[in-house]
């Protein structure tokens, strides 16, 4: 019997192109554009799957899926949506769909989704519940809906996530969403950064130590796995960590145990774990400073942060979020123009979206007027606009350079860790020339499509980022 799918998109075009996909995969799909017709559709046929846009006709897609459960209607629904932000994507999570695309999507991947959803047709879990509507991560571009979706996919397991990304994207921010919205946000959010503590107090810091551990040590004192019991334990620039914590911090994840600095007894404790860092942490393996078998007991889910310059469009709306915050904290009430933002959107923005806030606070104090303008903008942070990246092999030079400065590798590892650091880059060449295939990507490599994947996996790659869009 085929199988039939209900539609419910209020855009034409993208409807058509889903519909043609749809039925040359098998399917007989029925089409509409608003809740009022879907609920006719629905009475009058029994369907394996729905697709529904957000913003319908005559209402909201994802709230109007309650009215349509109660009335006896179960099968699983994915949700397409224009409205690309993290408050989107978990009311998609919390209305139990059975996957959430923000647009543009790939369609392939719709298509396999369809698939999926169509063979599994079991109830699932109780989604978490969720409260208010502030969502600590602000952009729409498709550079951070990847982004979203890794979090709703973290909020109802424990599993452990790594957070890469430059310094300045938000990777607390992306922690904090993870705890905030998933089943331990009634527990503890401990952060601790690795790098900020002397070496000789680290493991002290993260396990405690009883009295009399050390010098100094005059009363016991709890670490920060037991200050986070329950919760969630964030440890910010684990790349930093010295090599003798790391092999604790293994044996605690492994175990779910700690001991204290000069204690005997163990300690269980039931702490998720995220971690982030600003380095790439295959080199360092490469070179002996990061342990592997840590590496990979972390890096169970990975979400890589995009540096803004890779997410310029949404510039502006941060720009607007940043103003509203510097209102809150009693700096003069602003508003940006449409050539201020785009003077924004010319600037490299190294120091990502930590530097467009201080900047656009800095742009709140100093601007005379209550409308920020683009010569506010160059009066107060200067003339340069972005940076232009060095071309040809003086640029990769220089890179290698800049490379070297930064690790400063191990004597002996310089040429693994350095193959290792420009390996990714490369990659992302090959998937972004190839629209995200892998095995064309792996024959423009000259490499096997097994090695491709096995390094893509290594490195953390998404290739759906690099697929073609609807």
């Amino acid at each position: 019997m085929t199988e039939r799918v209900l539609l419910v998109e209020d855009d034409t075009s993208i409807a058509t192109v889903i519909t043609a996909a749809l039925e040359d995969d098998g399917y007989t799909v029925h089409r509409c554009d608003s809740i009022e017709k879907r609920d006719e559709f629905l009475a009058a046929n029994d369907y394996a799957a729905m697709l529904t846009d957000v913003m319908l006709a005559d209402g909201d897609g994802i709230s109007a899926l309650d009215q349509m459960r109660a009335a006896g209607h179960d099968m699983p629904v994915i949700i397409l949506s224009a409205q690309n932000t993290l408050d989107t994507a978990v009311r998609a999570s919390d209305s139990h769909a059975f996957e959430y695309f923000p647009k543009p999507f790939d369609l392939d991947e719709l298509v396999r989704a369809v698939g999926h959803a169509v063979g599994q047709r079991e109830d699932r879990e109780a989604a978490p519940e969720f409260e208010g509507d502030g969502m600590p991560l602000v952009g729409r571009s498709p550079a951070m809906q990847g982004v979203y979706r890794m979090i709703t996919r973290v909020l109802r397991n424990d599993l452990t996530v790594l957070v890469t990304g430059e310094s300045g994207t938000g990777k607390e921010l992306v922690a904090e969403a993870i705890h905030n919205l998933g089943s331990r946000k009634s527990g503890p959010f401990v952060a601790v950064n690795t790098a900020a503590i002397p070496r000789e107090l680290i493991e002290s810091e993260l396990f405690g130590h009883e009295k009399g551990a050390f010098t100094g040590a005059v009363s016991q004192a709890i670490g920060k796995f037991e200050q986070a019991n329950g919760g969630t334990l964030f440890l910010d620039e684990i790349g930093d960590m010295p090599a003798e914590a790391q092999t604790r911090l293994l044996r605690a994840l492994q175990s779910g145990r700690i001991r204290r600095v000069g204690g005997r007894q163990e300690i269980a404790v039931n702490v998720r774990i995220i971690a982030a860092t600003n380095r790439n942490l295959v080199p360092m393996i490469a070179s002996g400073t990061f342990r592997e078998d840590l590496y990979y007991r972390l890096n169970v889910v990975p979400i890589e942060l995009p540096p803004l310059r890779e997410r310029r469009e949404d510039i502006g709306v941060l720009a607007q979020h940043f103003l509203v915050l510097a209102a809150e904290e009693g700096l003069p009430r602003r508003q940006i123009s449409p050539d201020a933002i785009a003077e924004l959107e010319r600037r490299e923005w190294r120091g990502n979206v930590r530097e467009l806030r201080n900047v656009i606070f800095r742009l709140a104090l100093m601007a005379r007027k209550e409308m920020v303008d683009a010569s506010t903008v160059i009066e107060t942070i200067g003339l340069e606009a972005a940076l232009e990246q060095p071309q040809g092999a003086q640029g990769f030079e220089l890179a290698l350079k800049d490379w070297l400065d930064q690790n400063q590798p191990v004597s002996g590892a310089v040429y693994q860790g350095a193959l290792a650091a420009f390996e990714k880059p490369l990659l992302e060449f090959a998937l972004g020339q190839t629209g995200g295939n892998q095995v064309r990507a792996a024959k423009l490599l000259g490499i096997n499509r097994n090695t491709l994947r096995k390094r893509l996996a290594e490195l953390s790659i998404e290739p759906d980022r690099f697929a073609r869009s609807l």
